[in-house]
């Protein structure tokens, strides 16, 4: 009859718990990142409308109005771009620090499982077989489920990836186009 070992139980609440508060924290300076990150961009955009504004309230001839709003709107396209690599930027990050804590935390359960498999029908060599073959056959599913999710989510990234730069030449390209030529 086995027993629980009550130290390994709590040596693994205790790294659970650290996964956890590592997930927590991460997630914490990725909030302050998007809450300096669009807090830079309102003062910008608040900032470039106030300069516009006075821009377009100083005219005098109605015929300079396109060349001044074209003028106006490539810093704010440009701004708009900032913006969105930024945030690109910062949801990769985040993605790749939560994909590493995940990885080192099922490795480390991967680990685990199979010293228990080595140890677990060490009593008894019939169960043993059966008991070892259905743990190796999980460990084996669950890998692989495990490599296919990270594989998917790295392809989720490069996806995100191309379409950002896509969208950038595509919108630099049409801000291009509406710039007044001099």
């Amino acid at each position: 009859m086995n027993t629980i070992d009550l130290e390994k139980l709590a040596e693994s609440q205790k790294a659970n718990a650290q996964v956890m508060m590592t997930l927590v924290r991460t997630a914490f300076h990725g909030m302050e990142q998007l809450s300096a990150l669009n807090l830079a961009a309102s003062r910008e955009l608040f900032n470039n409308s106030a300069t516009g504004a006075q821009q377009m309230m100083d005219v005098k001839d109605p015929k300079q109005l396109p060349s001044i709003a074209g003028s106006l709107a490539q810093p704010n396209v440009d701004k708009l771009l900032e913006y969105s690599r930024g945030l690109y930027d910062l949801a990769a990050n985040m993605q790749r620090e939560i994909t590493s804590v995940m990885e080192q935390q099922y490795s480390a359960m991967t680990q685990q499982a199979a010293g228990i498999v080595g140890k677990g029908g060490a009593g008894s060599p019939i169960s043993s077989d059966l008991f070892g073959a259905a743990m190796n056959q999980m460990m084996t599913a669950s890998s692989t489920a495990f490599e296919n999710i990270s594989q998917m989510a790295k392809q989720m990234t490069d996806i995100v990836d191309t379409n950002v730069k896509a969208a950038t030449s595509a919108t630099a390209k049409a801000t291009a186009a509406l710039t007044p030529k001099k």
